[in-house]
């Protein structure tokens, strides 16, 4: 029988005839497509071919449980909804639930009703976080969103090339930087915008919003819009020149290349900056990148 495609597809992981049977019509009756897997490897073979909209997942199974399947996949379905069931004496099948990658919980015995609203909104929702990523997509922004081990989730094509032009390369699920983003986020930072070193150029990284408790939404900030001194000259203890020196060594510039760019000599570019170095009370040179590009943000240092 072909699978109808017309409606949201809903993949039931469970061993039991009895469950099985009563999700499966409350479902269909509610206009879904439902597939079934007996347990976790079967579920994880399914969605190997096949995209739900939502899964549904009982905890322990035969062969492999719902834990285990939820964790592998997450690798392939990095947004898709979730829902474990579980039994009311079960917190600790909750606390793992969540551990392993999963969206929401619904409490055994299921009731039809509690079951088809939950399924509907998560539905809504992860059609509206499409439609969204379309969106952002379609207006260039430098944008990426993580979960909170700092994995990434998608990114914008933009956001691809501009890390690609930084020598990152970026794949769902993994990324170089993970480590710097999860103890950002995980430190409850993001107030302060992350600044990122790059062999081409530092990458400032600005919190824009939390999608839902384990997808975060980042974006990348536009260099261009930080090249004007008078803001570093306005915001710190320094002179003109010394602003035009820091501006370029937070573009990442050598002292070789700043002395080209503003016909100065490399040694004198080096005077300027153990100036700045101490009027703004740092030691070294990503110290002082840092500080310049928060205060060209605005931000207080």
């Amino acid at each position: 029988m072909p699978l109808d495609r017309n409606n949201p597809i809903v993949l039931v992981v469970d061993d039991s005839p009895d469950s099985l049977g009563m999700i499966h019509s409350a479902l269909q009756l509610g206009g879904y497509t439902v597939l079934v897997a007996l347990n976790g490897q079967q579920a994880l073979d399914i969605v190997a071919r096949i995209q739900p909209d939502v899964v549904l997942m009982d905890a322990l199974m035969p062969v492999m449980d719902g834990f285990e399947s939820c964790r592998q996949m997450r690798r392939s379905l990095p947004l898709t909804p979730i829902l474990f069931m579980t039994g009311l004496s079960d917190p600790e099948h909750i606390v793992k639930a969540f551990e392993h990658g999963g969206t929401d919980y619904i409490t055994k015995p299921i009731n039809p009703d509690e079951l088809l609203a939950r399924i509907t909104a998560h539905v809504r929702s992860a059609h509206l976080i499409s439609d969204a990523r379309e969106a952002l997509d379609s207006a260039r922004q430098h944008l990426l969103s993580v979960n909170k081990r700092g994995e990434v989730l998608w990114t914008t094509p933009e956001t691809r090339a501009l890390l690609a032009g930084n020598g990152i390369e970026v794949a769902v699920g993994g990324f170089v930087l993970s480590g710097q983003i999860r103890e950002w986020i995980g430190g409850r930072e993001t107030a302060q915008d992350l600044i990122i070193h790059t062999a081409r150029q530092p990458l400032i990284i600005r919190y824009f919003k939390t999608v839902h408790a384990d997808e975060h939404l980042l974006r990348i900030v536009d260099q261009h819009q930080l090249l004007d001194p008078k803001a570093l000259e306005a915001a710190l203890p320094v002179t003109k020149r010394e602003a035009e020196v820091l501006l370029w060594v937070a573009q990442g510039k050598t002292n070789r290349e700043i002395g080209e760019i503003l016909t100065l000599s490399p040694r004198t570019v080096n005077k300027h900056l153990e100036q700045i170095y101490s009027k703004i009370q740092v030691d070294n040179r990503a110290a002082a990148t840092s500080i310049a590009i928060q205060s060209l943000l605005g931000m207080t240092v």
